[in-house]
């Protein structure tokens, strides 16, 4: 008969095919089966009615991050992983984001000074890289991509992290060199300036305009170039908080084109609409509901409520 280390039985588990009532057996730190388990283990747990998780992986946080002049991030690595496994989530992996003119290596390892000693869970970092000097990709991004730091992240927008084309494509063949993931936050930067002038002009600076100075069509093109640099280049790319339906529709027809490209929603796309930054009357409450890219109308954002309307917990 086996043994194992630890046995669930009764469980409620979510697998492939949907909600099973089902044991697990771990051994060696890894699940080992799945199913009506009758097998000695050093520990069993009853856990009849609960839902049976592994530790969650939580791959797109910020923790204490700089976030502009005189504004501190409400997390820091303690209090951000004290939350993490309290919610069930036993690795993180925020962001070390390299500041202008700063190395790319010492950027890392300011991340990890912050880090030690205050950790709660497991956690690595992605590197955002906002300067790919040729010092940056010719050796700090290589020489960091074989200590393991395994995936990268890039900005299409914001004035400080912004990278143009050429940038884009560089840091893109870095990646497939290195046979590192590339995630992107697409949005279109000159676009977004030009509507912001234009709102600004006209007196619209309420936090409800935010989402109008970020409109779909803005984080289409932006979708649709990256997919067209991870072409030209060959590589799989990740397009980050997507946020509706247009953008959607580019990460579709790629990969029915065959195109290697991954994608993720986050939950405040499934949770808020573009009225929520409102306010109570087109006030600064609004500002509380403020993202990038925005909030959308409950029409656009409903292509994220479809799968999580299939699981019946």
């Amino acid at each position: 008969m086996k043994n194992f280390d630890i046995i669930f039985k009764n469980g409620k588990t979510v697998t492939e095919n949907g909600l099973e009532d089902c044991d697990i057996a771990v051994a060696d730190g890894k699940i080992r089966e799945i199913g009506e388990i009758n097998a000695d283990a050093k520990i069993v747990e009853d856990v009849s009615n609960l839902l049976v998780l592994p530790g969650g992986i939580d791959a797109h946080v910020h923790i204490d991050q700089p976030s502009g002049p005189d504004i501190e991030m409400a997390d820091n690595f303690q209090s951000a992983t004290k939350s993490a496994a309290a919610g069930g989530n036993t690795t993180v992996l925020p962001f070390a984001m390299q500041e202008k003119g700063q190395s790319l290596r010492e950027c890392v390892e300011s991340y990890h000074k912050k880090a030690n000693g205050n950790l709660f869970v497991d956690t690595s970092f992605h590197l955002i890289i906002s300067d790919p000097s040729p010092q940056v990709l010719g050796q700090e991004l290589p020489a960091l991509a074989r200590d393991g730091y395994t995936s990268f992240k890039v900005f299409m927008t914001y004035d400080d992290l912004v990278l143009n084309d050429e940038e884009l494509l560089k840091v893109f063949e870095v990646a497939k060199n290195e046979k590192t993931l590339v995630m992107v936050h697409a949005e279109g930067y000159d676009a977004i300036r030009f509507l912001t002038k234009k709102l600004e002009d006209e007196g619209k600076l309420a936090p409800y305009y935010h989402g109008l100075s970020r409109p779909q069509i803005v984080e289409r093109e932006a979708t649709h170039r990256a997919i067209s640099h991870a072409q030209i280049v060959d590589i799989p790319i990740v397009i980050v908080h997507v946020s509706g339906e247009e953008a959607l529709s580019q990460i579709k027809w790629a990969k029915d084109k065959g195109i290697k490209i991954f994608s993720e929603t986050c939950p405040q796309y499934i949770c808020l609409t573009e009225d929520d930054m409102k306010g109570l009357n087109m006030d600064f409450e609004g500002a509380k509901y403020v993202c990038s890219p925005p909030p959308r109308d409950l029409e656009k954002s409903t292509c994220y409520l479809g799968w999580i309307n299939r699981w019946n917990f």
